[in-house]
């Protein structure tokens, strides 16, 4: 319920934001990518200024995705770490219990 009600109220107001932006913005610009000789043909893009935009949104997102990844790769390997040997420890205490278990069977076992 409240992630529908996030999503309603920052994802809503975002995507109409973006839609009036690209309706806003239809006209054809050139991104040249020669600092030297801008007019070289060559070396630059034409399209809508929203294209533009939603282009460098979705590089950020992306570089920004990828930063947080691989900084929090010391937590990712820590929690494998962690997990490996708490199997270890959980394979010790089974080990443990069975021979307890074959131990306390021995005792119980009427002698003749």
């Amino acid at each position: 319920m409240t992630r529908k009600l996030i999503n309603i109220l920052i994802l809503l107001p975002i995507g109409i934001v973006l839609i009036v932006l690209s309706v806003a913005n239809r006209n054809e610009v050139t991104l040249a990518l020669n600092p030297f000789r801008p007019s070289d043909t060559l070396l630059s893009v034409s399209a809508p200024l929203f294209v533009f935009l939603f282009g460098a949104l979705i590089l950020g997102m992306i570089i920004g995705s990828l930063a947080t990844w691989f900084n929090q790769g010391k937590h990712r390997k820590k929690a494998r770490q962690e997990a490996k040997e708490a199997v270890k420890w959980h394979t010790e205490a089974d080990r443990q219990r069975e021979r307890a278990e074959t131990v306390a069977g021995q005792r119980s076992l009427p002698t003749a």
